[in-house]
C-alpha cells in the first residue's frame, strides 16, 4: 500500500483569508492559496507568462497571473481564459494542527 508523504509547508496563519503568498518548500517554488477557507497549492509559474502567480490577483478559486491576465483554477490548475491553455500543476494539500502540509510527489 502506498502512502502519502506529506511536507510541512508554513504555519496557517501564514497564508491571509482570500490571499496568496508564495514559499519555497523542499526547493520548489510553491503558490499557496486560502480561497474561502480552502487551501489550495500550485506550481507558483504560470505556465504562460512565465510570471510568479503569488504576484496575481485571487478572485474566489481563481488567480489571474500578474504578466498577461491569464486566469487558473487553484483547486485543479486548468486555465480559465485565454491566453492561459496549459494547466498549472496542483498539489494535494492538509492541514492539522494549524499547519499547512503539501504531498509534492
Amino acid at each position: 500500500m502506498d502512502t502519502i508523504e506529506w511536507t510541512d509547508a508554513t504555519a496557517m496563519d501564514e497564508v491571509p483569508a482570500d490571499d496568496v503568498i508564495g514559499i519555497l518548500v523542499a526547493g520548489r517554488d510553491i503558490a499557496l492559496y486560502n480561497a474561502g477557507d480552502e487551501m489550495s497549492a500550485t506550481d507558483n509559474v504560470c505556465t504562460h507568462g512565465h510570471a510568479r502567480l503569488c504576484d496575481g490577483f485571487l478572485d474566489g478559486h481563481e488567480i489571474e497571473c500578474p504578466l498577461r491576465q491569464g486566469k487558473f483554477d487553484v483547486r485543479s490548475g486548468h486555465p480559465t481564459c485565454a491566453p492561459a491553455t496549459e494547466a498549472v500543476r496542483t498539489y494535494p494539500v492538509k492541514v492539522e494542527g494549524g499547519r499547512v502540509y503539501l504531498a509534492l510527489d
